[in-house]
């Protein structure tokens, strides 16, 4: 088992990658295990979780990159929505302590029974599908990146 401790800081982004898969409540985590889709089985003792797209370690020959499983989630569009109701949906998620993210098109929060009692009850329309779920994500139609991602340490 090799020890990894941090990122690569200036991986050799030509060299091919070999995915490491794994959930986001692992990857939340400072002191983990996994297996490289090589077969290769890393232990993972971190001063701060890793994100998903990074590279962890690398050899001569590879790379080998965090790669974030994809998980149910509930989808609410922005197509149409006024950012006041985008704002309240948002509120609303929160008050209920439930993890949310926002891209530029779609409101994300993982599929629980909480959250679609709660769409259904405001009467939002949602759809069930899976992606990468990045909690505290925000992302705007114009990039700001002090806010587009508030980072672990904004917790309640």
């Amino acid at each position: 088992m090799i020890l990894i401790y941090s990122s690569i800081s200036e991986p050799v982004t030509n060299l091919p990658a070999v995915f490491l898969l794994t959930e986001r409540r692992t990857l939340a985590k400072r002191l983990w295990r996994g297996v490289a889709a090589d077969g290769v089985e890393f232990g993972f003792e971190l001063a701060a979780p890793l994100n998903t797209g990074v590279t962890f370690y690398q050899t001569a020959t590879h790379r080998y990159v965090i790669d974030q499983a994809r998980e149910p989630v509930l989808e609410v569009q922005l197509a149409n929505m006024p950012p006041s109701a985008a704002a309240g949906i948002g509120w609303a998620v929160g008050n209920l302590h439930l993890e949310f993210s926002s891209e530029s098109t779609r409101l994300l929060t993982p599929d629980e029974p909480a959250a679609r009692q709660l769409f259904e009850r405001i009467q939002v329309e949602y759809t069930a599908t899976s992606s990468v779920f990045r909690a505290g994500r925000f992302k705007r139609s114009q990039p700001n990146p002090a806010l587009d991602d508030l980072g672990p340490s904004h917790k309640h």
